[in-house]
Formats: structure tokens, sequence, C-alpha cells
């Protein structure tokens, strides 16, 4: 039993130099490696979420700009649309007014029409009727026998 004691102090003894070499490692990658990239790191996500957010608000900032576009479009439209019917109006009013102008205009020709067709009409009955009894002194003659001691 002491054999092994004296075994393990041996390995002991000799494992000294080697966890303190081991110690002085892990102290030195804690200065030199861990500590500097672990900055790093600390500094990229930093960066890293300050970007994100910048990228966040620049996308707020483009969607209240599309919203904006949007509503002056829907706005635009409106007002186009309004001029559109108010100029269908005032040409539906105009088309109306020649209308009614035409109308008159025809209904004052066919009246007049109808009076000179009337004037014309009673002046052709007061020739048939200033006619008419020449005519039957002609046919009266020409029918009724010849007096015998007449002339013709």
């Amino acid at each position: 039993m002491q054999l092994i004691f004296q075994q393990l102090e041996a390995m002991f003894v000799g494992a000294i130099p080697t966890a303190i070499l081991f110690i002085l490692l892990v102290i030195a990658y804690q200065i030199l490696v861990q500590g500097p990239l672990t900055a790093t790191l600390k500094r990229r996500h930093a960066l890293t979420e300050g970007a994100m957010e910048d990228a966040r608000e620049a996308i707020a900032r483009a969607e209240a700009r599309a919203a904006e576009y949007a509503a002056r479009m829907r706005q635009a439209r409106a007002e186009a649309s309004k001029v559109r019917e108010q100029r269908v109006k005032q040409w539906n009013a105009e088309r109306d007014a020649a209308l009614d102008a035409a109308r008159k205009a025809a209904g004052l020709k066919v009246s007049q029409a109808r009076v000179e067709l009337e004037a014309e009409a009673a002046a052709a009955k007061q020739t048939i009727l200033g006619t008419a009894g020449d005519l039957a002194a002609l046919v009266v003659r020409a029918v009724a026998p010849v007096p015998a001691g007449g002339s013709r």
C-alpha cells in the first residue's frame, strides 16, 4: 500500500508542472484570445442590432410613405372622377339645350310651312272657284244647241 502512495505522490509531483502550465495556458487564452474575441463579438452584435434597428425604421418610413402615396392616389382619382362627372353633366346639359333649340326651330319651320300650305290651299281654292264659273260657261256653250239665227 505504501508503494501505491509513493507512486501516487510521484505522479502528483510530476503533474504539478503540467497543471501549472495548463493554468497558465488557460489564463493566457482568456487574456489573449477570449477577451478580444468576446469584445469583437459584442461590438459586432451591437453594430448588427443597430443596423437592424435602422433597417426597421427605414421600412417603417417606407411603409408610411407608401400609405401616404396611396392616399394621395385615391384622392386624385376621386377628384378626377368628380371633374369627369361635372364635364359629363355639362355636356349633357349642352346637348339637351341644343336638342331643345333644334326642336323649337323644327317646330317653328313646321308651323310656318303649315301656314304657307294653308295660304296656298286657300289661294288655290279661290283660283278654282274663280275658274269654275268660266269652265261652267264654256261647258254650257259647248253642250247647248246653237240658236238658229245665232252665231257661234
